[in-house]
Formats: C-alpha cells, sequence, structure tokens
C-alpha cells in the first residue's frame, strides 16, 4: 500500500511540474515553465505585441476616435458560476453582457473575469502606470458577437476585446466585493466551482459614460499569449481595503496546492506600438508644490481635461 501511495504522489508531481506553465511566484523544483521561458514552449509569448505593458502617460497619444463605451446588460441580474482553473479563478459571464463603442469596430459579448493579485498587500496588478503598479487588477473578456467561443475569436487579429481595472487601496471596506471573495472561499481547490445569485456587473464596475481609458493592441497575458486583443486600460481605479484583499489570498491555491498568490505576468516590450488615450490633453497633475498648482490650474482655464493618479 506504501508503494502505491508513493507512486501516486510521483505520478501527481510529475502531472504538476513536467512543463505546465507557471507564474514567477510558483515553485515546483524549477520544472515547471516560468514566465521568462513562456515563449519557449508557447511561441506567441515571445511575439512583438505582447501584455501587459508599463504605460508610460507622457508618451501616450490621444486617439479622437476612442469615444465613450456603451455596457449592455452590466444592470442586468444573473447567476454566475465562478471555478477555480489552477491559475486563477474565471467568472462566467452571460452573452447578455455586451460592449459597445469606445473606438471598437463590433459589438463584443461577454465571456467571463478574472482577477489578479499579488501578495501580502503588495504589487499584483498585471498593467502599470509610470512603473507603479496597484495591488489588484481585473480583466473583464469580451469576444465579438460572431464568434461562438474565445477560440475562434483567437483566429482575429482584433477578436478579443479585454478590459482592465486596476484596485486601490483603501481605508474602508468595499462591500461590493464581499459576494466575490466569499466565492472564492467556495472554490479552493482546482476545478472547485460554485455559483453567485443574483449578481449584477454593476455592482463592481463604474458606469460607462464617466470612464476615460488607455488603449493599445496586446495579447492574452497567459499562455498560449494570443496576440489577438484589444486592451482598455482605465484611469479610474476601484477600491478594495487591505483586509478584503489579505481575504483573497488566504481563499485560493494553484493546482499544486500551495497557495494562489503573485498571479501576474511581468510587463512585456511594446516594441514600437503606440498606446493612445481618450482624454484630449494628457495633464498629469503628479508634480509638487507650486509646479503642480501652475499645471492644474493650466489645464482648468486651457479647457482641458486634467487626469489625476
Amino acid at each position: 500500500m506504501t508503494s502505491i501511495l508513493s507512486l501516486s504522489s510521483v505520478l501527481l508531481a510529475l502531472k504538476l511540474c513536467s512543463g505546465e506553465w507557471c507564474y514567477e511566484s510558483q515553485s515546483c523544483d524549477s520544472k515547471c515553465t516560468g514566465p521568462s521561458e513562456w515563449k519557449q514552449k508557447y511561441l506567441q509569448c515571445g511575439g512583438p505585441n505582447q501584455s501587459p505593458i508599463n504605460i508610460i502617460t507622457r508618451k501616450v497619444k490621444h486617439d479622437p476616435k476612442l469615444t465613450g463605451f456603451t455596457f449592455d446588460g452590466h444592470e442586468d441580474i444573473f447567476n454566475m458560476s465562478v471555478e477555480n482553473h489552477g491559475h486563477s479563478a474565471h467568472f462566467t459571464l452571460p452573452q447578455s453582457v455586451r460592449l459597445r463603442g469606445g473606438g471598437l469596430s463590433d459589438t463584443y459579448k461577454a465571456v467571463q473575469f478574472h482577477l489578479h493579485w499579488g501578495e501580502d498587500g503588495g504589487q499584483g496588478s498585471e498593467h502599470s502606470v509610470d512603473g507603479e503598479r496597484y495591488p489588484m487588477e481585473l480583466h473583464i473578456i469580451h469576444i465579438k458577437e460572431k464568434y461562438n467561443n474565445l477560440s475562434m475569436a483567437l483566429n482575429d487579429s482584433t477578436g478579443v476585446a479585454a478590459l482592465g481595472f486596476f484596485f486601490e487601496m483603501s481605508s474602508e471596506k468595499n462591500q461590493k466585493l464581499d459576494r466575490i471573495i466569499e466565492a472564492l472561499g467556495k472554490v479552493r481547490y482546482e476545478g472547485n466551482s460554485t455559483e453567485i445569485e443574483d449578481f449584477r456587473l454593476a455592482d463592481i464596475v463604474p458606469q460607462a459614460d464617466s470612464l476615460s481609458y488607455y488603449r493599445y493592441s496586446g495579447s492574452l497575458t497567459t499562455p498560449g499569449c494570443d496576440q489577438s486583443v484589444v486592451w482598455t486600460v482605465f484611469h479610474k481605479t476601484l477600491p478594495i481595503s487591505k483586509n478584503q484583499l489579505m481575504s483573497m489570498y488566504k481563499q485560493l491555491l494553484f493546482a499544486s496546492e500551495k497557495p494562489m498568490t503573485g498571479i501576474f505576468r511581468p510587463v512585456q516590450n511594446l516594441n514600437g506600438r503606440v498606446v493612445y488615450t481618450s482624454v484630449k490633453s494628457h495633464c498629469l497633475c503628479v508634480l509638487p508644490n507650486l509646479i503642480t498648482l501652475f499645471l492644474c490650474l493650466f489645464c482648468v482655464f486651457g479647457q482641458q481635461r486634467c487626469v489625476f493618479y
């Protein structure tokens, strides 16, 4: 019996370590494929249009075609399934949740959303802005409405539209996240699933008409890193308390049954890509003292929009 158990343990270890991709935070006797090596097994991960990226605000360009979004179905009430996929938890969205406008050439229907976070309240977002990373990032994945599934959409260079929202640490609890955190506690192990009843996406995502954003062409941030994604990263951050963030870290386990922390890919090279913004004049009020006041007054009296971070 002992021999059988030992053999089972070895087979499980081989399954978990035999070339499967993993994040930098994971260790599996150095046999799993970390982000720096993804391109060796998944060729597109070494492509020129990879995500995430660091957004350098002084280099972004205004694009007048980046108009306001229309979020369809965000106010609808639905039951949402949640599953631990071994590297993250996916929250499945109904196709009635749709995305229009925002400079997109098509209407896109929702597939799922998921979260990326760090460890112990540290940096955990995938994208960064001027080198600053946030503790958590929400990704909402959509595909063109003419496609039946994500696999089909990935064959189209603009087949996927991904929305990214940063979370910023707040002194107060964001009660709207409680049901998300509770659901994560019910899908602790890979393959576990549960359901959130009577959910509305509008409970966690702001109204479309209040949002300004960045836009660039990129990829999925996990293997196979398909370069078929139109990325929208919003300026507006969402609140989360430290206690809520710590609760999330404690809920999920990787496929290896180690704590699911540090689930983000490092930023990738732009390789000549241009990042665009919906803001007409990208005035960043981040300089100290009188210089800050002068620039902000210039934005106001120049009737140009001033974005605060």
